[in-house]
This record gives structure tokens, C-alpha cells and sequence, in this order.
């Protein structure tokens, strides 16, 4: 029975699962993006996430514990300098997933996985649509309206 056994396992041993799992970290908190199957993004994003939420807390006991999952000390200081400012405020929800298609050779899912903080083309996306207003009235009637009260103010005088 797999009672309680709810991640995926990758087709890996234990030892090579996680080696797998820092690597692609460690890829993704240098490049801000990869490139990878859906399977291997899912898993990455319960592995990532939890070491990503610790860099909210710079303290050296949150440094060696996240060292001690990715034994890389340039994305260490990555995530703790630049990577910890742009999440500071936000409650969880680090990395987004982006489905792309299926691969050539043997059809499996393939998908972007990304830091949201760090998608230039989707930020400016959403501070352009928050500049729209959409309304339901039209301009035209609007205008005459607002005018109506100023032209009859000089003829009471």
C-alpha cells in the first residue's frame, strides 16, 4: 500500500531525486527561468517553494539550512540578496508554471517554470491593465452634462 506517499517520484532513487531537485534550484534562482518537463516543474515548485519562503528571514541559521538543501553558495547569497527583496511582501506563490506544449521526441509535457516577481513582459502586462478603466457610460453624454451647470451659473448672474 502507498498510504501517506504523495510526491512523485521521478522514476529516482532517493539520492538522485534530490540531486535532481537542488540542481534544477539552483538553476532556477540563477536563471529566474527554466526550462523543463511538467512532471519535474511540479516537484521542483514543492521543493523550491518552502526554500524560497526562508530567505523572507535573513539569519544565519536560515542560510546554513538552505545551503544544506542546495550546497551552493553563489544561489545562496542569490536568494538571500536580490531573490529575498522582490518576495519580501508577497505571502507565498513564488514560481509560476507556463505550459508550452509537448516534446518532439516523446511527446511528454514540457512547460516553463519561472519566478513571478521576475517576468518583465507579465508585469507590465498587469500595470497596463490597471491603467485601464473600463466604464459603462459613454463619453459624450458625460461631457455635455458636466458643462450644463457652468453656462448656466454666468446667465443667473
Amino acid at each position: 500500500m502507498r498510504h501517506n506517499k504523495k510526491f512523485n517520484h521521478l522514476g529516482r532513487k532517493k539520492a538522485h531525486r534530490d540531486a535532481l531537485l537542488a540542481n534544477m534550484t539552483i538553476s532556477l534562482i540563477q536563471h529566474k527561468r527554466i526550462f523543463t518537463t511538467l512532471a519535474k516543474a511540479k516537484a521542483l515548485r514543492v521543493y523550491a517553494e518552502p526554500l524560497i519562503n526562508r530567505a523572507k528571514e535573513d539569519s544565519m541559521a536560515n542560510r546554513r539550512l538552505v545551503f544544506s538543501y542546495l550546497q551552493n553558495k553563489y544561489a545562496v547569497t542569490e536568494l538571500f540578496r536580490e531573490i529575498s527583496q522582490k518576495i519580501a511582501d508577497r505571502p507565498g506563490g513564488y514560481t509560476r508554471i507556463l505550459k508550452t506544449g509537448n516534446r518532439l521526441g516523446d511527446n511528454a509535457q514540457m512547460c516553463f517554470i519561472e519566478l513571478v516577481d521576475y517576468n518583465e513582459a507579465m508585469l507590465g502586462a498587469k500595470k497596463d491593465a490597471a491603467k485601464k478603466t473600463r466604464t459603462r457610460r459613454s463619453r459624450k453624454s458625460a461631457a455635455p452634462a458636466a458643462e450644463a451647470p457652468a453656462a448656466e451659473a454666468p446667465a443667473a448672474e
